[in-house]
């Protein structure tokens, strides 16, 4: 299990539900795009919100937005996104609850260099500790989180002259900025591997925690499949990468990167966590695709049963269409809708029949008034 540690009013880590976060694609200079964006991302589901700040007005306006959403009633922590900037990163760390900083571009040097002596790493690495000891004096200062994310073709020359563009070299760089953390005693981390290549970036995240693991540290990370691209391809590459690490056991925050409106990233996201039984928000349906010898609309009754139970948080319901394997096959369902005939219906709780022979057009009800009186 990871540390936990506080993003503001959040906690992150530690046992703590996987939290949900996601990013605006506004301009960060037009405070009021960027707060309704928040918002509806907010409404969504949203539990932290990231704002890219590329420049120092970009991050000073950060407070400005920070203002209007708790004039708004919104207490959601932000988190700033740098890259290239430390004057930016040392801002926003004054008005954000997190900010987010790529080991590859944020202070590593891209002269064109293809090798290094071992002497020449190891000054490198000396001054990327004396160039980021402001940004976490002033974290510490304010008890800022900082989130080191590294990306999959963002690496620094120096880490692709030893390791190229691979799993090895991506877990390495972000291993390096800890050590340089733990060395000034800093330790609001969050940890990231991402890569549009699923199984790059599974296995820099898997390799990562390993080293980490053996260093004793114990950090949050935070799973994303980046630039996944939109619709069902989005949808599946980012199902595949986050659910295969949290059904590992890793994995404290998430974030679906579609290209697509960010408030529709949250529902996604909520829908993986509870296909692995990382978070449930919503209940869980266990239905057969049916074959011959269904003998009722299963396809319908299954849809008038989600639309009347999807107020029953955490309630798995079977629906199955015939005997012969329905009772076996919905085992872990606490209810049953099971076909027993030409249009005919068996309710159960757990593997007990409650009632037996119900018309379909009366089944749905019944099941559903029998929940509701059994829960009371």
């Amino acid at each position: 299990m990871s540390r936990q540690i506080k993003i503001g009013n959040l906690t992150l880590g530690g046992g703590a539900p996987v939290r949900v976060q996601s990013m605006t694609n506004t301009d960060t200079m037009d405070t009021r795009a960027t707060v309704e964006q928040a918002l509806r991302m907010v409404e969504a589901g949203c539990e932290l919100v990231r704002i890219t700040a590329p420049d120092v007005k970009a991050a000073e306006n950060l407070g400005r937005i920070k203002e209007e959403l708790l004039r708004r009633g919104c207490e959601v922590p932000l988190v700033a996104d740098i890259h290239f900037n430390p004057k930016a990163a040392e801002v926003a760390a004054t008005l954000v609850e997190k900010v987010r900083v790529n080991p590859g571009n944020y202070t590593d040097r891209n002269t064109g260099k293809l090798e290094f002596s071992e002497q020449e790493y190891n000054d490198e690495l000396k001054r990327i500790g004396e160039r980021m000891a402001s940004l976490i004096d002033i974290c510490k200062a304010h008890h800022t989180a900082m989130r080191i994310g590294t990306n999959h073709g963002s690496l620094s020359e120096r880490i692709m002259s030893r390791y190229g563009n691979t799993p090895e070299g991506m877990a390495q760089s972000a291993i390096e900025f800890a050590r340089v953390c733990e060395e000034q005693d800093f330790h609001y981390l969050v940890f990231s591997m991402k890569a549009s290549n699923v199984k790059v970036m599974v296995d820099s995240t898997r390799l990562f925690v390993k080293k980490m693991h053996a260093l004793g540290m114990d950090y949050p990370i935070h799973l994303g499949v980046t630039e996944a691209g939109d619709g069902m391809q989005g949808r599946l590459k980012s199902a595949a990468g986050i659910g295969a690490l949290l059904l590992d056991g890793i994995g404290d925050t998430v974030r679906v990167s579609l290209t697509e409106d960010p408030e529709r990233e949250m529902p996604i996201a909520y829908d993986i966590l509870q296909a692995v039984g990382a978070r449930i928000t919503q209940p869980e349906y266990i239905a057969c695709p049916s074959c011959g010898r269904t003998q009722y609309d299963i396809q319908t009754a299954l849809r008038e049963i989600k639309e009347k139970t999807k107020h029953l948080v955490g309630v798995r319901i079977g629906v199955m269409g015939c005997i012969v394997n329905g009772p076996g096959e919905m085992a872990d369902a606490d209810y049953g809708y099971v076909g027993s005939g030409h249009g005919k219906i068996t309710l159960y709780k757990g593997k007990e029949v409650v009632k037996r022979d119900i018309d379909q057009k009366d089944a749905v009800d019944e099941l559903v008034k029998f929940i509701e009186s059994d829960r009371q």
